[in-house]
């Protein structure tokens, strides 16, 4: 039994070993190309709610939470839809308002002689 333990360990020492200088200068495993986020967000006009929600952002080994991160997603859409309604109800509200009357050009100041 003693042998066959000793025989086993004088075969990972091996194999570590050449492992390890077996490859030369270059590396054991290639670098890998890092992922890049497929559909950017645009930069000609702002964020909406679709952009965010296609956002795909990539996985790398050591990677991220990805429920956090789909929640901080959501929470930016949701925070971009509300702004968008937002000023499409103020836009339309002053599209609606009347215009305010013009002050009229004879008034007299009563408290110019106060000054």
């Amino acid at each position: 039994m003693f042998w066959f333990l000793l025989i086993a360990l004088v075969v990972v020492v091996a194999a570590v070993t050449l492992a390890v200088v077996g490859g030369g200068a270059e590396a054991v495993l290639p670098d890998a190309e890092p992922d890049r986020v497929a559909d950017a967000l645009p930069e000609s006009r702002p964020v909406v709610r679709a952009d965010i929600d296609a956002l795909r952002l990539p996985v790398a080994p050591r990677g991220y939470r990805m429920a956090e991160v789909d929640d901080v997603l959501d929470r930016l859409g949701a925070e971009l839809a509300e702004r968008d309604a937002r000023i499409a109800e103020l836009t339309a509200a002053r599209a609606q308002a009347p215009a305010a009357p013009a002050a009229p050009a004879d008034r007299v100041d009563l408290h110019k002689d106060e000054r």
